[in-house]
């Protein structure tokens, strides 16, 4: 074997063992997180607690197996690019214009009274500016996954300091969006002056890009996807969203801003299209694993040998999170004329630390405009903070009527606050097709003053919908992950009027099995379809053969002069019968002797 050839297979002896030990620690990775995860969804823990964990577990700090894959921080940097995506698709630029007067003033005002209160502490505590800051914005963050967990399994989702609550948690994530453009130029500054400029520098390109992805994203986003639709092909769909989202990360990271900052952009525009919840359903896996992995990098960052030297000061920072952010929630709801009750209640709720404030720690880590000691009892205090969120979250009426000492509710208050968040109303009826029946149905639905939003595979269908005012949306009415996305809880009745029955039939599955609450009315060819959609879980399914003979019928007996009444108790009761009565019937063949 000549030298060459020596070297080159020691070259490739080396890195089959470099892949299989990679291999190996991402098996162990998945084994772990997998196993914690269940746990943690059995305990009815935030599964984000549970990644963390997992972080810990395996990371540097601890004993035991340690995962070292060279490319695992720009995956987990990634989560953090598609949740700031996800979060765009929910904020665009008219839902926010929407909700200007309902949580835009409270969710700002919040993040901007705490950052400053926390900073300024932090800062006469000894701090740098810059890091008081960095600090005061990371407290500022509140869990939404937490909140919204918490909320939902104490049936409090829908009530007026629960959705007030995550109306203002999840607007405080669009809020953490300059802070991804301010970070990383803290920095690079060291006078006042200078730190003025980079900030000023910042700012311009950020409104550059913005400019770039509005534009583009206007003139270009929605064309493409039209093409993209034309298809009807869920991997191209897919495989243009991903594009998408990494183009404008990219594009922002060239212009020397944030990767999440571009994807935050482009969601916005996206979310403006009516191709909003198809493309949400479609980046929801890549988002849960990859922010998964950032929430194992965090973890990873936690030294439990720090605690004993630094949780006295965690503890602290976790109390000084919790106590100002409940003061100033609560302040300022009372001052926007809610009732006592319900304003502590609903600053309970945001008290808590939040991931996002974990994103922006990462951030500040990486640029060393927080120290690691720093970063440390920050990271603990969060984490302190979310432990005892879910306590707070949980007992937030007694802890509230201790506080207010009111034990009820005003009701009055309620209902304006109700009205404020009550932009749009919420879709009384799902229609899942809007071909010539669903489009049928929206006529009458609207003619009636029956909210609904209709969803169709077909791009021209949708678009046509959308000209004729209706509310109709791009996406596959049988996808799970578009059903979350739409909040099919909230609906009172699902029509399904797809003309395929493969499709139908898949879409009845689907929606009985997440919503087993809501009534289902089908569309059917014949009786064999029909029992087979009520069989999957179909409250009714009318097969179109019969029921055009049962009109024509009842046409015909109109004419003959037949009672209108007698004529719609004998229809009805071919139906209550499933339709027997009208097939039990022979047909008198030529050769029957017995007429």
């Amino acid at each position: 074997m000549t030298k060459t050839a020596a070297d080159h297979f020691h070259q490739t002896q080396l890195e089959n063992i470099r892949l299989m030990a990679n291999l190996s620690q991402i098996i162990l990775l998945l084994g772990v997180t997998v196993s914690v995860v269940l746990a943690f969804q059995r305990l009815h823990i935030p599964t984000g607690l549970g990644y963390i964990l997992v972080g810990v577990i395996l990371g540097p700090h601890t004993i035991g197996a340690v995962v070292h894959v060279p490319e695992f921080k720009v995956m987990a940097e990634f989560g953090v690019v598609f949740l700031l995506f996800t979060i765009g698709l929910n904020f665009s630029l008219p839902q926010l214009h929407a909700l200007r007067h309902q949580v835009l003033g409270l969710g700002t005002g919040q993040v901007f009274f705490t950052t400053i209160m926390v900073g300024i502490i932090a800062w006469l505590a000894g701090l740098a500016a810059p890091a008081a800051f960095v600090i005061g914005a990371v407290f500022a963050q509140s869990s939404t996954t937490l909140i919204g967990s918490q909320l939902a399994e104490q049936k409090e989702e829908n009530t007026p300091h629960g959705r007030l609550g995550l109306a203002m948690s999840v607007f405080q994530d669009v809020t953490a969006v300059p802070f991804l453009v301010v970070i990383p130029v803290l920095s690079m500054a060291v006078g006042a002056d200078l730190l003025a400029i980079a900030l000023g520098w910042a700012i311009a390109k950020a409104l550059l890009a913005f400019a770039l992805v509005f534009y583009l994203g206007r003139w270009v986003l929605r064309p493409l996807f039209h093409l993209v639709t034309w298809r009807r092909s869920a991997e191209v769909f897919t495989l243009a969203v991903l594009m998408v989202v990494l183009l404008a990360a990219w594009t922002t990271f060239n212009l020397g801003l944030s990767l999440a900052f571009g994807a935050f952009l482009a969601g916005m525009m996206l979310g403006e299209t009516e191709f909003r919840h198809q493309v949400e359903s479609s980046i929801r896996p890549f988002r849960d694993v990859l922010l998964g992995l950032f929430f194992i990098g965090i973890g990873m960052l936690f030294d439990p040998a720090a605690l004993p030297r630094i949780w006295n000061l965690a503890l602290l920072g976790a109390l000084l999170l919790l106590v100002s952010k409940t003061l100033i929630v609560a302040a300022m709801v009372k001052r926007s004329g809610i009732d006592t009750l319900m304003s502590w209640r609903t600053a309970l709720l945001l008290s808590v630390g939040g991931e996002f404030g974990f994103a922006l720690l990462a951030i500040a880590l990486d640029a060393q405009v927080v120290e690691a000691e720093v970063g440390q009892i920050a990271l603990t205090a969060v984490l302190f903070s979310m432990t005892a969120g879910a306590f707070i979250i949980r007992f937030n009426y007694a802890i509230a009527s201790g506080l207010t000492s009111a034990f009820g509710l005003n009701r009055k208050a309620d209902q304006i606050i109700d009205q404020r968040l009550t932009d749009v109303p919420e879709p009384l009826v799902i229609i899942g097709g809007y071909g010539r029946v669903g489009h049928t149905i929206a006529v009458l639905l609207k003619e009636s003053g029956v909210p609904f939003l209709a969803i169709d595979t077909n791009q021209k269908r949708v678009a046509q919908g959308r000209a004729d005012g209706h509310s109709v949306l791009y996406g596959d009415i049988s996808d799970a992950e578009l059903l979350t996305a739409v909040h099919i809880e909230r609906a009172s009745l699902v029509i399904v009027t797809v003309d395929d029955h493969a499709d139908a039939l898949r879409t009845v599955v689907v929606l009985r099995g997440n919503c087993p609450h809501i009534p289902i009315i089908a569309r059917a060819r014949d009786l064999e379809t029909s029992s087979q959609l009520i069989t999957a879980g179909a409250t009714h399914a009318y097969p179109e053969a019969i029921e055009a003979s049962l009109r024509l019928g009842a046409t015909a007996l109109r004419m003959l002069s037949i009672p209108t009444d007698d004529i719609d108790a004998m229809i009805q009761d071919v139906r209550d019968w499933d339709y027997k009565p009208v097939l039990e019937e022979k047909p008198i063949q030529e050769n029957d002797t017995s007429r």
